[in-house]
């Protein structure tokens, strides 16, 4: 998550240059063509008008449904923040100590765990994400950090963990579920030691369950990207429309006289660039947990929620908040 006041020009041109020298070279066609004469380098404006219509209604559309997308993705983690402290709450006063004193502890610190679980699953790259194309990696390389693609997640377990859970979590293919079932293991044997009542049990399960489904909720927005059909049309149609435009734009400006029809080439690269970057950001924004500058800041997220966790339990040694690198909060 971007968390300054806004993108520098610098940092904006230089994601979108490569595309800025493709532009140029494109309307450099028509120009050259008009020069030498050849009718055909010209098109009719108003087909054109109608074909920039329709481009940016599409564009539009998949700027909303990327936008839709991170915004769930953002309530989401909301209401896993809320959960947690709910959880923290009932843990600390629903459930009796008995004779082992660090059991509110152990739990606590194991929902950390299963956020932190889920964080490093969320992270995992997929093959529709666009994190790992150059423009991206570039932009990353000398603005921000991935922490999950810097750390282990055994390493980031074991200081949350007992040691013998550590193993047994790792071993399972979805980690966070693993998690959430050990505590609900460990609720079982409460209820059976009679360190939880028969209602306040129910009520902590059902917390749980809260949790699973916060959880497939984020799964579903990482599992299932936005439907390819719409976004491989929409790249069609906008580089269709930057090919044809210069043509259209030669033929306005050849009225005006041959020296003006290079005026086709500053015209087509800006608009071009508005239509290609609408469609860019887009891209940038449907998949708000691969780890880009404009997703849901999970990592700051779970470590705010971990502070208010410790902080329930009087914990003397606060971690300190994750800060913005770059500008962004991850």
């Amino acid at each position: 998550m971007h968390a300054g006041r806004h993108y520098t020009v610098k940092e904006i041109l230089y994601w979108t240059r490569r595309e800025v020298l493709v532009f140029a070279a494109i309307s450099f066609v028509p120009c050259l063509l008009a020069d030498l004469g050849v009718q055909s380098a010209v098109l009719p404006w108003p087909p054109l008008a109608v074909l920039g219509t329709a481009v940016a209604f599409v564009t539009g559309f998949k700027g909303n449904a990327a936008y839709n997308r991170l915004w769930e993705a953002r309530q989401i983690w909301g209401a896993i923040v809320n959960a947690s402290r709910a959880w923290a709450i009932m843990v600390r006063d629903f459930v009796a100590l008995g004779a082992d004193q660090e059991l509110h502890w152990r739990m606590l610190l194991r929902h950390v765990a299963w956020l932190t679980a889920l964080r490093h699953q969320l992270r995992e790259p997929r093959a529709w994400e666009t994190q790992g194309l150059q423009h991206n990696l570039e932009f990353q390389a000398h603005t921000f950090k991935v922490p999950e693609r810097h750390s282990r997640i055994e390493d980031d377990l074991a200081p949350l963990l007992a040691a013998s859970e550590v193993p047994d979590v790792l071993r399972k293919k979805n980690r966070a579920s693993a998690l959430l079932a050990l505590q609900s293991e460990e609720l079982r044997r409460c209820a059976e030691a009679g360190q939880v009542t028969e209602y306040r049990h129910v009520e902590l399960v059902r917390m749980l369950a809260t949790l699973y489904e916060q959880q497939g909720k984020c799964e579903r927005i990482k599992n299932f990207p936005y439907p390819r059909q719409f976004a491989t049309l929409n790249l069609f149609f906008v580089w269709l429309f930057i090919v044809v435009l210069p043509f259209g734009l030669a033929a306005e400006l050849k009225r005006v006289g041959t020296p003006s029809v290079w005026l086709t080439v500053p015209i087509t690269v800006v608009i071009a660039w508005v239509f290609h970057t609408m469609d860019k950001i887009g891209d940038a924004t449907e998949n708000p947990f691969e780890g880009g500058p404009n997703d849901v800041p999970i990592t700051a997220m779970t470590r705010a929620i971990e502070i208010d966790l410790r902080d329930f339990l009087n914990d003397p040694q606060l971690p300190e908040p994750h800060k913005p690198v770059g500008n962004i909060l991850m």
